[in-house]
């Protein structure tokens, strides 16, 4: 029996990734490129970079795009992690299943159903469309998402950890903040990567639910596309990758120096034991 990947495999999977990440290798290496035209190199330069800081329209967009997923990252992370306890820690009770499929429908409901949902809901509510609502509709798709993150943490924890300091005289909302808290810190920290990461991309939902003075940047882009892609869309991207990127991996040496202390924590336990 041969072991390890085929040909077949290595080349379906060089294949997808090309497919996946060429297109924004391409972007980062023209967001370089001297020539106006973002199709024809030019030569390396940085001047696009210096033009996007004097364009005050894309300034504005990204400083109202990095406070919407600040703010509804933050939001859904704190009720996308109640609501994984709830369904984790509080078993079988009366409308579980309509709370679950509350909470997860937002996953497989269409970005266009949802944003028109949303949309008919502010205007019943006679709600003047803002910062505001585009910030409560991210946290409403969003949630969902952290909700499952932190939810499949809490499935493989060890219930006897809290048992243990509530029998020492712990109560509950401190047990949670000393003891639950710093050990599913990995999930909740993805959940809140994630919230953030989807709500910088969405742009159907924003667009529903915007309004005058709350112009995120997927939509400023996207508007400026149809009348052609410029240096400083290419410049503007490049940053927003660039810090999801570095997001992702301060994220992941976090988790990772957290698991390597829990672990140096539980021999030095053991060892004392």
């Amino acid at each position: 029996m041969r072991n390890g990947p085929t040909w077949f495999n290595v080349t379906s999977i060089a294949l997808g990734f090309s497919f996946l990440y060429l297109p924004i290798v391409l972007l980062v290496i023209f967001s370089f490129n001297v020539s106006r035209l973002v199709t024809v190199w030019g030569g390396f330069s940085t001047k696009w970079y210096g033009e996007l800081l004097k364009n005050d329209q894309l300034l504005s967009a990204a400083w109202v795009t990095l406070k919407v997923a600040f703010l509804s990252a933050s939001l859904a992370t704190v009720l996308g992690t109640m609501a994984a306890l709830v369904l984790v820690r509080s078993g079988r009770f009366t409308g579980r299943s309509l709370f679950s499929g509350m909470i997860f429908a937002p996953l497989v409901m269409p970005d266009v159903i949802l944003g028109l949902s949303l949309l008919l809901l502010f205007v019943a509510m006679d709600q003047s469309r803002g910062f505001w609502t585009v910030m409560l509709a991210h946290t409403t798709f969003a949630m969902c998402y952290v909700a499952v993150v932190v939810q499949s943490r809490l499935v493989g924890f060890d219930k006897s950890i809290e048992e243990a300091a509530e029998d020492l005289g712990c109560p509950p909302a401190k047990t949670f903040f000393l003891i639950t808290l710093p050990i599913i810190l990995p999930g909740v920290i993805a959940g809140w990567m994630l919230a953030f990461t989807l709500s910088l991309d969405d742009l159907v939902v924003a667009s529903f639910t915007t309004g005058p003075g709350a112009t995120t940047l997927p939509m400023k882009i996207y508007s400026q596309v149809r009348l052609g892609v410029t240096p400083e869309i290419n410049a503007v991207c490049t940053i927003l990758v660039s810090l999801v990127t570095l997001g992702v991996i301060a994220a992941s040496i976090a988790s990772k120096r957290q698991q390597i202390q829990r672990e140096q924590d539980e021999r030095a336990a053991f060892g004392a034991d």
